[in-house]
């Protein structure tokens, strides 16, 4: 079957507004964009990270993360109060064991820290670091909007994902430790912080 070619421009957000899943028209600095269009641009650098990976397991790891970012989207763009969520938008908790048993896995492969560590290091892993820092401002920008969400009625109240927050939280702490191991697989000496303070420099 043959698909119709898709309109790339449509002109309806021409004017600041745009629409939700369900239909309703919002205006795109509405902080419910701000939560999943912040998950697309995490997305975006984490496919500009998988681009120089060299482990084939990080690389699939990173691909399904993409996949399931896709649906936190889906998720965070549905208007609840009038339309219900598909089960593709849910983050499962097994999703969540999947990323903690990940790190523990690459964090086995790693030295003892014992220093705070500076991003830096391999391109790889300062793009590992960037993408950890946009996570964690997405992180910052959903916990906003489902606190905005409590505000107002209990319908939409009750549709709020505990997880999401769970799951964004824990990808931040993959992404550093992603950082570490891309270093370590490419042999770059992590960059420890020092006081420069108290540097006699």
């Amino acid at each position: 079957m043959e698909m119709k070619k898709s309109m790339v421009y449509t002109r309806t957000g021409d004017k600041g507004m745009t629409s939700l899943v369900g239909g309703e028209r919002v205006s795109k600095y509405d902080d419910r964009l701000e939560a999943y269009g912040t998950v697309d641009e995490l997305s975006s650098t984490i496919g500009l990270l998988i681009t120089y990976l060299q482990d084939k397991k990080d690389n699939l790891f990173l691909t399904r993360i993409q996949h399931l970012l896709f649906n936190l989207g889906g998720h965070l763009a549905t208007d609840t109060s009038t339309t219900d969520l598909t089960v593709m938008t849910v983050i499962p908790k097994e999703e969540i064991v999947r990323i903690e048993k990940e790190i523990d896995r690459l964090d086995a492969l790693l030295p003892k820290m014992n220093s705070f560590l500076l991003p830096g290091g391999a391109r790889g892993a300062c793009i590992a670091h960037q993408a950890r820092t946009i996570c964690r401002r997405a992180e910052r920008r959903i916990l906003f909007f489902y606190k905005e969400i409590e505000a107002q009625n209990e319908i939409k109240q009750r549709n709020i994902d505990p997880n999401i927050p769970t799951f964004i939280n824990r990808l931040s702490d993959y992404l550093f430790i992603l950082s570490r191991k891309i270093n370590k697989d490419e042999g770059f000496e992590e960059k420890k912080w020092e006081n420069v303070c108290e540097s006699k420099f």
